[in-house]
């Protein structure tokens, strides 16, 4: 019985995965899957690691978040498995995507990381980006590793005003 709940979480997971078009974080997918009461976090993790590991589902790390991705091979297999996910619980991820889906995508789209390029100096990347594809970068060189870390903490709240300012100005005549 085991093994057939932990194949129903990872198809759970894979189908949340292919419903949206951009990444999703640890936290996003556990939350959903949670909150519902599907079962324990500790199912999701070992689910999250079965589905990397068979090359179902990619991830990507930036700074402390794990962004993860449908693979065509998680695709593949979820087209021919799909049927063993019921129709309340499809129904429950497509209500909470749907219901979600701007908030989602604006925490995986708005992106912070940094790192020491050497002492005293550190490389911070900002990035907005929308259906894959990247809106804005902004790459700094920050002394200090605390600024580095206060500019990624700052950028999610104010990128939109950021991304806004530079437009205004760089499109005046």
């Amino acid at each position: 019985m085991e093994t057939e709940n932990l194949m129903l979480y990872k198809l759970m997971i894979l189908y949340i995965l292919r419903k949206v078009d951009f990444s999703l974080t640890n936290a996003q997918i556990s939350a959903f899957i949670l909150d519902k009461g599907y079962t324990s976090y500790f199912n999701i993790q070992r689910s999250i690691s079965d589905l990397i590991e068979e090359e179902f589902i990619s991830m990507d790390i930036v700074r402390n978040s794990t962004l993860y991705e449908i693979t065509e091979l998680g695709s593949e297999t979820l087209s021919l498995f799909s049927n063993l996910i019921s129709s309340g619980i499809k129904d429950d991820i497509d209500n909470y995507l749907s219901e979600n889906k701007y908030e989602l995508r604006n925490e995986a789209s708005i992106m912070a990381n940094f790192y020491q390029v050497k002492k005293d100096k550190y490389s911070v990347n900002l990035k907005v980006t929308e259906n894959n594809s990247s809106l804005m970068e902004i790459i700094l060189e920050i002394p200090t590793e605390d600024e580095a870390t206060k500019l990624c903490n700052n950028w999610k709240s104010k990128s939109t005003e950021i991304y806004s300012y530079l437009l205004s100005v760089l499109l005046e005549e």
